[in-house]
């Protein structure tokens, strides 16, 4: 049996010079521009939300406390303990500062509280939406049944004279509304202290088994400004 040459083609299988397929470059160079409009167009939208972030960050919600009315703070002394029954009416004036951010109130609770110590429970206020600059009065009646209390509760209370500073409490979740764009859940944290004059001229220093420290007392405030955590 004979056999037969075999020549190689110039041409065979598009070999160049250093051993590349002339697809190779073609390939190469198609990646590399991919590459770089990706990296264009990544940095490119960075750059549009930075510069979205520095024209639409919002600033914090302002919040101020307008009125709180005390109906009822009773202390009674039981083998058990000291407990305190109270009754407190707050309103609290809620400002979006923000000219082109919207607000959701997602969730809301508030309540009251002396030296630390929460003396009421949690009230659940509405839900709302805050529109571009808007102003809303936010009211609530806090109240606190048999809360369990330090024996020197009464006298603290007492040492304070006329005067007597609690601290009423907002907490809740809140979303930034820009456009149709609405971020996630922020969790924020208010803390407005509200004096409130006494009338102690009857109250004793050591309660009896069951003493009625004061009531109806009404405190009225031209905007007391509240801190906030966001």
């Amino acid at each position: 049996m004979s056999q037969l040459p075999i020549r190689s083609s110039p041409k065979h299988c598009g070999i160049k010079q250093g051993g590349y397929l002339k697809g190779d470059n073609y390939n190469y160079s198609a990646y590399k521009k991919l590459f770089y409009f990706i990296s264009s167009l990544v940095l490119s939208l960075l750059s549009l939300a930075f510069i979205l972030w520095l024209i639409f960050r919002p600033s914090k919600p302002h919040f101020n406390l307008k009125e709180s009315d005390i109906y009822q703070l009773n202390l009674s002394a039981s083998p058990q303990g000291h407990l305190l029954n109270s009754t407190i009416q707050i309103t609290v004036v809620s400002n979006n500062p923000n000219h082109r951010v919207g607000i959701y109130y997602d969730r809301i609770r508030a309540y009251a509280s002396y030296k630390g110590q929460q003396i009421t429970v949690e009230a659940a206020l509405p839900t709302f939406y805050q529109g571009h600059g808007e102003t809303n009065l936010l009211t609530a009646l806090l109240s606190g049944d048999w809360v369990p209390v330090p024996p020197s509760f009464g006298d603290q209370l007492l040492l304070h004279g006329q005067m007597v500073i609690l601290n009423i409490k907002l907490n809740g979740r809140l979303r930034w509304k820009v456009g149709s764009w609405v971020s996630g859940h922020y969790h924020f944290n208010v803390d407005c202290a509200a004096p409130m004059p006494l009338d102690l001229y009857a109250v004793p220093v050591s309660p009896p088994a069951a003493s009625s420290l004061p009531t109806s007392t009404s405190s009225n405030y031209r905007g007391l400004p509240c801190s906030i955590d966001l």
